[in-house]
């Protein structure tokens, strides 16, 4: 079990970074044939990526239905979702084949957001190492850092 910070403690990283929020939704439960093999290769999406710690991934959270990916840059995520030798390209050509004989049994979507550098804010208090805290660096929330705002940039630092 992770080691649970008694905080508070802020989230920093150096320069922009990205927010890759992606999913899916089994639209009919009774077609395990169509969901399974999306689950299945997301977690081999997952083990591609933690093995390549070049390919940019930071770091993610969640796993099944919803995930929350942090990535260095866009270029890097792109270029991920189209190196023909990876894994995305195959099982998003099979999602297609699949998704077109399942009938919508299975929905996925994603978003992307292009954090730019400072415009950001986090805090963590009794929690282990999370989200952007996993993807960046922990560091005391103390003094001026204790507000929100402050923690964005809009304040004294």
């Amino acid at each position: 079990m992770a080691e649970i910070i008694d905080g508070p403690v802020t989230a920093k990283i150096e320069g922009p970074f990205v927010v890759f929020l992606i999913g899916m939704r089994i639209n009919r439960l009774w077609r395990v044939d169509a969901w399974a093999p999306v689950m299945r290769a997301m977690a081999g999406m997952i083990r591609e990526l933690e093995a390549d710690p070049d390919a940019g991934l930071l770091a993610h959270s969640g796993s099944g239905r919803t995930m929350v990916q942090y990535w260095r840059s866009f270029d890097a995520l792109e270029a991920y979702a189209r190196a023909p030798e990876g894994r995305h390209r195959a099982a998003w050509a099979a999602f297609n084949r699949r998704v077109a004989k399942a009938g919508g049994a299975v929905g996925i979507w994603h978003e992307t957001y292009l954090v730019e550098a400072g415009a950001y804010e986090t805090i963590y208090r009794y929690m282990p190492p999370t989200g952007l805290g996993r993807a960046g660096s922990l560091v005391p929330a103390r003094g001026p850092q204790e507000r929100a705002r402050n923690r964005l940039g809009g304040g004294p630092q």
